[in-house]
C-alpha cells in the first residue's frame, strides 16, 4: 500500500511541476534609451524584476554587477530558466533577454514594462521558439 501511495505522489508531483520540452527565448536591443533611466541602476533593477514578475515567471535568485563607466549586467535565475540585461550607457543602449521553458509565461508584459521605463527610440526584437 505504501508503495502505491509513493508512486501516486511521485506521479502527481512530477506532473504538477514539470514543463513541456518547449521554450520561448525573447531577445531585444533597446537603443537611444532615456539616459537617466538607463544609468539609474537601482530603479532599473526594480523595473527589470517587475518586468520578469509580470511575465508570470518565478524568480529564484538574482544578481548584478556594475562596471566602470556606468554599465551594468543583471541576471535573474528563474524556475523556468533565466532573464538578463546588459547596459551600455556610452551608447544609450542595452540588450535584454527572457528565456522561459514551458508555455505559461509571456514575454509581452516583460517587454512593455522595460520599454515603458527605458523609452528606447529604436527597438529590435526577436522571439525564438525552442523545442
Amino acid at each position: 500500500m505504501l508503495y502505491y501511495l509513493c508512486v501516486i505522489f511521485l506521479f502527481l508531483n512530477t506532473s504538477l511541476c514539470s514543463y513541456d520540452f518547449y521554450g520561448r527565448h525573447f531577445i531585444a536591443s533597446y537603443k537611444k534609451c532615456d539616459k537617466k533611466a538607463l544609468c539609474n541602476i537601482n530603479e532599473l533593477i526594480i523595473a527589470f524584476e517587475k518586468a520578469v514578475q509580470s511575465s508570470g515567471a518565478t524568480i529564484l535568485k538574482s544578481d548584478y554587477e556594475r562596471f566602470p563607466g556606468g554599465g551594468m549586467t543583471a541576471f535573474i535565475v528563474l524556475s523556468e530558466s533565466h532573464a538578463s540585461i546588459h547596459t551600455y550607457p556610452e551608447h544609450n543602449a542595452c540588450f535584454i533577454d527572457l528565456f522561459t521553458c514551458g508555455s505559461h509565461c509571456s514575454y509581452e508584459p516583460f517587454d512593455k514594462i522595460l520599454t515603458d521605463y527605458l523609452h528606447p527610440q529604436d527597438v529590435s526584437k526577436e522571439l525564438c521558439i525552442r523545442k
